[in-house]
């Protein structure tokens, strides 16, 4: 597989609505295929109005990330504000609203990748704190990838959907020292 340093990340804007969608879509169909349809459903993601507003706004809003590999979109990351059903943070952070790669490209790199561009983000506005939430349940699989990358698990919450709980993590992870990944932008 080809490393990460053929990564490149750029900030995304409203012309990437769309290649975020089909990075969310081909998500979905992955999730469906193993049968874990409780994270986000079975539905694509580009055919619900409240999810195309949502990505609308991740491109309008600043903090959209894409990850691109020969000029096409393999992951993206969007950067802001806690999600209100999260008990707010004591200090400043930054909050990962949504991290998700091109499964085609899976274990090569695209969200450790991804995952350190945050960091840079973070320690280039002075934020010693990064934090995270996802599905957790199931086999809590999601949960182990952010341990697996620093993060540590907070407080578990349940966001109640269409009539059925949805288990969420809240993960952190402190930024200490001066180090900074090397992450390639343009």
């Amino acid at each position: 597989m080809a490393s990460d340093a053929q990564i490149v990340v750029r900030p995304g804007g409203p012309d990437d609505v769309a290649a975020v969608l089909a990075l969310l879509d081909g998500a979905t169909r992955w999730l469906v295929a193993q049968g874990r349809t409780a994270q986000w459903g079975s539905e694509p993601h580009s055919t619900d109005p409240r999810r195309v507003a949502q990505a609308r706004r991740w491109a309008a809003g600043g903090g959209l990330h894409l990850a691109e590999r020969a000029g096409k979109p393999v992951g993206a990351l969007v950067v802001g504000e806690a999600m209100p059903y999260v008990p707010p943070a004591a200090e400043p952070e930054l909050y990962i609203n949504l991290l998700v790669t091109d499964r085609a490209h899976a274990g090569s790199g695209i969200g450790s990748r991804l995952l350190a561009y945050a960091e840079v983000i973070a320690r280039e506005r002075g934020l010693g704190l990064l934090r995270v939430d996802c599905y957790a349940g199931d086999d809590r699989a999601l949960v182990r990838y952010y341990e697996r990358h620093g993060f540590v698990a907070t407080e578990p919450f349940i966001v109640e959907l269409s009539g059925r709980g949805w288990p969420g993590q809240l993960l952190e992870r402190r930024l200490t020292g001066s180090g900074q990944p090397t992450v390639s932008s343009r």
